[in-house]
């Protein structure tokens, strides 16, 4: 039995860059009476198999995701991946060369950010089970040593793109990423395009060239887009047949964001199984 509450379709566990287990997602959306979720844990999933477990031991529905680090244009553009083969091989080989230059560029941001801060590689991971290590967790041990209240605080002041403690990463074109993604039978959704963190909107004309490559969806219910942003997205979303998600896009204590506080409807979810090549 499923709650009526709709579906929460972008939730990150400790697997990326939540604070939460799998399993704690799953008990909570249940709490909260939601009809299903998605573990989109970043460029990973080795979080399904207990998020999977938890969600049917929950009475709820699990939506299998990701979501792909990319760039357009030299914008960071992030992809949500519903539905996708666990053995695509391409695509997970893709994902493990963004999963190093993650760690990499981590591991050169804690050496630059040690010459001002007390902060050691060892304070960052810890006895942690990331896949995916990344800024959060810089964040995270800089908010323990005292230095900051919250992640939010350490992004704004040292952590941003413009900090000279800031490292680039490599990121998969998203075009390519699109591409990736239905070769691997899955479902292709943009990621809060207007997100207000974001110095610019994602441009029409990029939304255009992504549903040319094969864009299935666009989240536009998100907590942190920018409504004043949304119009000419919704317009496009419209004329180009995406699919429009809701999610929280959920990080546990890591994020202000709550579960479940956007939801993607019970017939849209079953339009986005109905895209994927084989329904997972």
């Amino acid at each position: 039995m499923t709650g009526s509450a709709g579906y929460d379709l972008h939730t990150h566990s400790l697997i990326s860059d939540g604070t939460t287990r799998p399993a704690e997602i799953a008990a909570e959306a249940a709490a909260l009476g939601l009809a299903g979720f998605s573990l989109t844990d970043h460029d990973t999933i080795d979080g399904w198999d207990e998020g999977r477990a938890a969600a049917a031991e929950g009475g709820l529905d699990f939506v299998p995701g990701i979501e792909i680090t990319t760039k357009y244009n030299w914008k960071s553009r992030h992809l949500l991946g519903y539905g996708i083969d666990p053995a695509a091989g391409e695509l997970f080989a893709a994902l493990a060369r963004v999963r190093e230059a993650r760690l990499g560029r981590a591991r050169e941001m804690v050496e630059l950010l040690a010459h001002d801060y007390r902060l050691t590689w060892d304070d960052v991971v810890g006895e942690f089970e990331a896949t995916t290590v990344g800024r959060p967790h810089i964040a995270d041990a800089l908010v323990t040593a005292g230095y900051f209240v919250d992640r939010s605080a350490a992004f704004a002041d040292v952590l941003h793109p413009r900090s000279k403690y800031y490292v680039p990463t490599y990121a998969l074109d998203t075009v390519d990423a699109i591409g990736l993604v239905r070769a691997a039978g899955g479902f292709p959704v943009l990621a809060h395009p207007v997100a207000e963190r974001q110095r610019t909107p994602t441009p029409v004309d990029a939304v255009r060239a992504f549903a040319r490559a094969g864009l299935g969806g666009i989240e536009l219910n998100h907590p942190e887009n920018r409504e004043d942003w949304l119009p000419p997205l919704r317009e496009a979303a419209d004329e180009l047949g995406l699919t429009v998600t809701g999610a929280s896009d959920y990080h546990g204590a890591g994020k202000p964001n709550r579960l479940g506080e956007r939801t993607t409807p019970a017939e849209t979810v079953e339009r986005i199984r109905a895209g994927v090549a084989t329904p997972r």
